[in-house]
């Protein structure tokens, strides 16, 4: 009896998991967003401290947690964390590149209402797949959704009064963002919901992480 000796030996490689970035993501946006919007809300004195955070830690860290969400075959936290992160960028250098040149005050406003107008768009409808992850998730994108439409109204009409009261519920999402990051940091260290983020409102073909705030919703196979 002929005995095969071409016998593979070789192992498949599985990558190891990596930690949930989403928590990661939430911190990032909700202190870049608290710091923008006290200052829209008129309850800072200084010059623009939310700029260089927005740049390194709203925009460079929430895209590298939506980039870690792509390895994690999760496309709503890989769409969220990485439009947001360029939108923390894009708005910075637009503040250090064209603002200066905006051709005063009311170009400044007009910018700033397209910019937040087009970001309403894209919220919109990421509030609508927000049903399908968590309640505390959804309200990120509820009152983040609030807060864009409140500030594109003030930005376009000139009002201040309105602008102020985007800052406000600016600040409300902030608080919401935050609670919903320290409720993945702790849910993921014990590896059960210790925090309660709530429960899906429909379920498309998700793969729950232990823990985790924003549920792995995988695009389907080819």
């Amino acid at each position: 009896m002929a005995v095969d000796t071409n016998v593979d030996h070789r192992t498949a490689i599985v990558p190891p998991p990596i930690a949930d970035p989403a928590p990661l993501g939430l911190a990032a946006f909700a202190l870049t967003t608290f710091l923008l919007s006290a200052q829209n809300a008129g309850f800072t004195d200084g010059a623009d401290a939310w700029l260089g955070f927005a740049l390194a830690y709203g925009g460079l860290i929430q895209l590298l947690a939506g980039m870690w969400e792509f390895r994690n075959r999760n496309v709503f936290g890989a769409t969220a964390f990485s439009t947001y992160g360029g939108f923390w960028i894009g708005l910075g250098l637009w503040f250090l590149l064209v603002e200066p040149n905006a051709g005063g005050t009311a170009g400044t406003l007009s910018d700033l209402g397209w910019i937040l107008l087009a970001f309403s768009i894209f919220n919109a409808y990421m509030l609508l797949w927000s049903t399908a992850v968590n309640p505390a998730v959804f309200m990120v994108f509820l009152t983040l959704q609030a807060t864009e439409v409140i500030l594109w109204i003030g930005f376009f009409s000139g009002n201040t009064s309105i602008i102020k009261l985007g800052g406000i519920v600016g600040i409300a999402t902030a608080a919401v963002a935050w609670y919903t990051s320290a409720a993945g940091v702790i849910n993921g260290m014990a590896g059960r919901h210790v925090a309660p983020v709530g429960q899906p409102m429909w379920s498309p073909a998700v793969q729950r992480r232990p823990g985790s705030p924003v549920s792995r919703v995988e695009s389907p196979a080819a």
